[in-house]
């Protein structure tokens, strides 16, 4: 067993660690190697959209994810010809089946099938149940009202009741209700679950619908939403909205990666089935990551989180190209995808007299979003048939003619013939990688197209790309070529890590940005280096010296229409390196500022649902700081100075 002295050392050390070195300013100041930020030196305009997200129906990142729906395989599609994870519990002497049935659907094209009760012997003290446990958990809370409906009808005279509830996995009841009547022709029966302030929040249970009644009856597209974020129908979980929120971030790419394109164009992501009516929505399989999605998260609902985060929409165009290796050639066949891309600008952007912004408008959002961007497809680099360039021209030339203010973004540099207004760069690399290629866009061609990466990550090294851990020395690595990023903001203009999300219970890719289970989430140290970049940086960089070099990267910038300065020093090495920093072109800094460090004990810690707060940053005020002093830079942090700072008069 440890000494209790031992234990407060360590301690004291990793306090250390986590608050970083005072600034100083006497002998020690002099001897250290200098880092000095220019003021008086207009470097590039940042743009103000830089640090963004990229949304991927990954890692059941939506369906068991975002989207809110608690119930798994609703319109029983998910898994035929069986109905995972519906399951038939039978107490006493009950006899009963489950099976589907696809005789006199709610809906043929989207609804195909209903799952059929058959009940033929029960009595009152022994019912028979079919249960739902959710998306791998189903979260109960207390004092929570939850929102139930399900399409029903009865036949070999069942009438009814039902009783809806949620009950754990031992039974215990958390709320009920009772649907007294089920007629014999389908009806959408809507209820709410209210669960008691004395309950603690868990997630082994299940939603149940008990019958105690023989006879035969149908359900379809069943459905239970907790309460969504600013109380959406159809919305996206709470918990996860303020995850996304804290990292203030600017636009959100939509829908983003393999899902838009699918393995083929008949399981792409087509917009047109997503909208209106949830019953009128068949879903698609994406098999690009081998479930099915129920398309609840559509096109409107995408539009509608972008405006729900304050940011802008990058919406993604599927371009003729499919992961199988398949693509259209163009001319005359690809017509019909170009035009779908128009059709769908317009209904996002449209007036309520054109055909296709009427129908938002219908669907309750009369008035039209804003598209500043469009991707036209998502990595088409992996297409070796050389299509890109002439696909990439046709859609350009529609797209321009029709919404001439809109930028067009293009996903592989064979895209030749027009040159697009950005090229999206994909980046999957180690830390050490990232961390030794600082400069990357130092010497990127100004005359070339701007450049959003929109997908990038640390991975351990020796894992496999999409398989590792979300250690802080990979969310360093990133943190040091973010760095190079913002210094080069005269050419890269957006930048977004993927993927974003991870239910850690069906994770498919990882690193990820935020993990949860059913109940709780949690961000990992890449996620709060995204986070320190996002809310620390003005509109100017701040010209350096010297040239980011050895183990230490960073990056200044300041507010031009204030006295804001930031400086952000990545030290991704296994030392402590000091460095006297000196500000030149400013008559004073403010006697007190913050500093915020992120460290810890090893590189390879990571965060997780026991312990989220494992890394994270620790902000402390400085004071009496001048225009030169001393800093220690911990191993393995990210250090972010935040000061008030008087330029001189120009």
């Amino acid at each position: 067993m440890r000494r209790w002295s031992r234990t407060l050392l360590a301690l004291g050390l990793l306090c250390a660690l986590m608050a970083g070195s005072p600034p100083r300013s006497s002998d020690a100041s002099s001897r250290s190697p200098t880092l000095t930020l220019d003021l008086g030196r207009s470097g590039a305009h940042i743009s103000p959209t830089l640090f963004g997200l990229m949304f991927e129906e990954i890692n059941h990142s939506g369906d068991g994810g975002i989207y809110a729906e608690l119930i798994a395989n609703r319109a029983m599609l998910d898994n035929p010809p069986a109905f995972d994870p519906w399951a038939l519990q039978i107490t006493g002497q009950a006899t009963a089946s489950l099976d589907l049935d696809a005789q006199d659907p709610v809906n043929a094209r989207a609804l195909p099938e209903s799952l059929r009760l058959t009940i033929s012997h029960v009595t009152p003290g022994d019912p028979v149940d079919i249960e739902n446990p959710g998306y791998l958990g189903l979260p109960v809370r207390p004092s929570t009202t939850y929102r139930a409906s399900f399409y029903a009808r009865s036949g070999a005279g069942f009438a009814g009741p039902l009783t809806v509830s949620l009950q754990s996995s031992s039974g215990h009841v958390f709320a009920s209700v009772s649907v007294p009547k089920i007629g014999s022709a389908w009806r959408h029966y809507a209820l709410t679950l209210t669960t008691k302030a004395n309950i603690k929040p868990s997630e082994d249970n299940s939603f149940v619908i008990s019958a105690t009644h023989t006879g035969k009856v149908w359900f379809s597209l069943v459905s239970l939403f907790p309460p969504t974020w600013l109380d959406r129908p159809n919305g996206m979980r709470v918990d996860l909205m303020r995850d996304l929120l804290a990292l203030h971030p600017t636009f959100l790419r939509i829908p983003g990666g393999n899902y838009l394109e699918g393995q083929t164009a008949a399981t792409r992501f087509i917009w047109k089935n997503t909208l209106g009516d949830l019953a009128a929505r068949p879903g698609h399989q994406d098999d690009a990551w081998g479930y099915r999605s129920t398309d609840g998260l559509g096109l409107l609902e995408y539009l509608q989180w972008c405006e729900d985060l304050h940011v802008v929409p990058i919406l993604a165009v599927y371009a003729g190209y499919s992961l199988g290796g398949d693509y259209i050639a163009a001319g005359p066949a690809l017509r019909p995808y170009v035009q779908d891309a128009l059709d769908e600008i317009q209904y996002a952007t449209g007036s309520v007299r054109t055909p296709w912004g009427a129908r938002r408008a219908a669907a309750g959002h009369p008035a039209p979003f804003t598209i500043p961007y469009v991707e036209i497809g998502n990595e088409d680099f992996f297409d070796q048939s050389g299509s890109y360039d002439s696909r990439f021209t046709q859609f350009h030339d529609a797209i321009r003619a029709a919404y001439p203010s809109i930028k067009l973004i293009a996903t592989s540099t064979d895209a030749t013939s027009r040159t697009p207004d950005l090229l999206d760069l994909h980046f999957y690399e180690t830390p050490e990688w990232f961390s030794g290629h600082t400069g990357y866009f130092d010497s990127y061609s100004r005359g070339a197209p701007k450049v959003m990466v929109g997908e990038y990550a640390a991975r351990t090294a020796g894992s496999p790309i999409g398989r590792g851990d979300a250690t802080l020395g990979n969310a360093i690595g990133e943190a040091a070529w973010i760095t190079g990023l913002e210094r080069n903001a005269d050419v890269v203009t957006m930048a977004s890590y993927a993927p974003l999300f991870q239910n850690v219970n069906a994770s498919q890719w990882s690193p990820d940005l935020i993990s949860y289970d059913a109940l709780n989430s949690y961000g990992s140290p890449s996620y709060y280096v995204q986070q320190l970049f996002s809310l620390n940086h003005g509109d100017l960089v701040v010209p350096t010296t010297p040239n980011a070099n050895g183990p230490l990267a960073y990056v200044a910038s300041r507010d031009s229409h204030g006295t804001a300065t930031f400086l952000t020093v990545v030290n991704s090495g296994s030392s402590t390196e000091v460095r006297r920093i000196v500000i030149k072109g400013a008559v004073s800094v403010a006697g007190s500022g913050t500093v915020t460090v992120l460290t810890s004990g090893s590189p390879d810690d990571v965060n997780s649902l026991d312990d989220p707060n494992n890394v994270h940053p620790v902000t402390r005020r400085i004071e009496s700081i001048g225009l030169s002093f001393s800093y220690t830079f911990r191993p393995n942090s990210v250090t972010v100075f935040r000061l008030s700072v008087k330029p001189e008069r120009r």
